[in-house]
C-alpha cells in the first residue's frame, strides 16, 4: 500500500525558507519518480520537482529553479523539498506524488494530502 505523508508547512516572510518532507512506503524509487506538485487558490495544480526514476536527476519548474532543492535520504525513506528565498507568489499546497516508470511526475500515480506554505509578511 502506498503512502506518502507529507510535513514542513507553514507560514513565512518573503525571502524566507522552509523545508517540505515527504516520508513515503509501499514502492521502491527503483521504480518510482517522486516529487512535488502546488496548487494556489483558483489555480490548475503546478509540478514544482522531481526526481526522476529514468535517469535518478531533479528537474525543477522554471519559477523555482535556483531557490528550491529537492533531495532523498534512502535510509529514511523521505524526500525533502528546500525552498529558499520564498515569494508571495509561492503561497500554495504542496502535495508530495509519485509516479510509475516516471521521468518527470507529470502523470502522478499516488497523491499525498498536501501541507499548507504561506508566504506574507
Amino acid at each position: 500500500q502506498v503512502q506518502l505523508v507529507e510535513s514542513g508547512g507553514g507560514s513565512v516572510e518573503p525571502g524566507g525558507s522552509l523545508r517540505l518532507s515527504c516520508e513515503f512506503s509501499g514502492f521502491s524509487l527503483d521504480d518510482y519518480a517522486i516529487g512535488w506538485f502546488r496548487q494556489a487558490p483558483g489555480s490548475r495544480h503546478e509540478g514544482v520537482s522531481c526526481i526522476s526514476s529514468i535517469d535518478g536527476n531533479s528537474y525543477y519548474a522554471d519559477s523555482v529553479k535556483g531557490r528550491f532543492t529537492i533531495s532523498r535520504d534512502n535510509a529514511k525513506n523521505t524526500v525533502y523539498l528546500q525552498m529558499n528565498s520564498l515569494k508571495p507568489e509561492d503561497t500554495a499546497v504542496y502535495t508530495c506524488v509519485a509516479e510509475s516508470k516516471g521521468l518527470y511526475c507529470s502523470g502522478p500515480d499516488y497523491w499525498g494530502q498536501g501541507t499548507q506554505v504561506t508566504v506574507s509578511s
